[in-house]
């Protein structure tokens, strides 16, 4: 989403604050020193920004269109949502074509375009859905019409709800679910296809604990990682023997409001997420708004429309 001042009823207020970290690090960002200093801006634009709870965008390689997830203030009822960009700004969101019933959310890009990973429980073989289940549509090229969606098979999906569907560099499926046998609530877990075999496995303690990690992503470079865990924002950092201990990210990403869906600028050294700013005074809606988190490197990204 672009960022700037309002014009023309295109674009609303971007509001911007830069506060220190007062607890922790952000290595898993490239930061070396333990406190450094945030830029967190509060991205808001229109037609993507509404009374609605916008999160999880996720941007096509050439910045032509967003797909997200809309929701009540409350954070109910799930849709996806996609805005392409115009000549005159981005599109009034609408439902994709794959689109169907039910709840579906956490769409991810992968493959240059071509595939899109999300949750849905959408009516599977004559049979309503009763939790969330990894889906991925794919199509040709980046301007053609995306083919139906397909359920990954067992043992990706399974009896209990997964979440955030994200294919990283190392050629691995990062997901979560609440499926039995994990650590916690809901853990991290990672699946790859060879041979048309399935294989999944759970990231172990040093990802997962006796609470709740719901949403992982990889940076494009492999070294790191973004997640979920009880409510708030952790990064960690690949190490030989696998990754590194959990570190919080300071009080300007956590709050006591809720943050979801963080994802990695093309670079990664910039985190985008939503949070819920409840009945605040912001220039458009309320409720569920992007944020960007970075650091003193600065990056085109979002992409700017037009």
């Amino acid at each position: 989403m672009k960022q700037g001042v309002v014009t023309s009823g295109k674009l609303a207020m971007m509001l911007a604050a830069e506060l220190a970290v007062l607890g922790g690090c952000a290595q898993g960002l490239g930061i070396t020193t333990p406190y450094p200093v945030f830029q967190v801006t509060v991205l808001q634009q229109l037609p993507i920004s509404s009374p609605a709870f916008e999160s999880h965008a996720v941007f096509d390689e050439a910045g032509k269109a967003v797909y997200f997830v809309r929701s009540s203030p409350a954070f109910q009822g799930w849709r996806l949502q996609v805005s392409e960009c115009g000549d005159g700004g981005w599109t009034e969101p609408r439902s994709p074509s794959f689109a169907a019933e039910g709840l579906e959310a956490d769409p991810f890009l992968s493959d240059g375009g071509t595939s899109i990973y999300f949750i849905s429980n959408r009516t599977h073989a004559g049979k309503a859905g009763a939790d969330l289940d990894i889906y991925v549509a794919k199509r040709e090229n980046a301007d053609a019409r995306w083919g139906p969606p397909e359920r990954l098979p067992k043992p990706v999906n399974s009896a209990g709800a997964e979440w955030f569907p994200r294919p990283a560099p190392d050629g691995w499926l990062y997901f979560g679910s609440d499926r039995p046998g994990g650590f916690g609530g809901t853990d991290i877990y990672r699946a790859r296809e060879q041979d048309g075999v399935w294989k999944v496995e759970n990231l172990g303690s040093a990802v997962n604990s006796a609470g709740d990690e719901f949403e992982a992503e990889i940076s494009p470079d492999g070294s790191r990682m973004v997640m979920m865990a009880d409510g708030d924002i952790f990064v960690l950092s690949r190490a030989v023997s696998g990754w590194s201990g959990r570190i919080k990210l300071g009080q300007e990403v956590n709050t006591p409001a809720l943050e979801v869906g963080p994802t990695f600028s093309p670079s990664g050294r910039a985190i985008l997420f939503a949070r819920d700013f409840g009945a605040a005074d912001l220039p458009i809606g309320g409720s569920g708004e992007f944020v960007l988190a970075t650091t003193d490197k600065v990056e085109a990204w979002p992409p700017a429309c037009p």
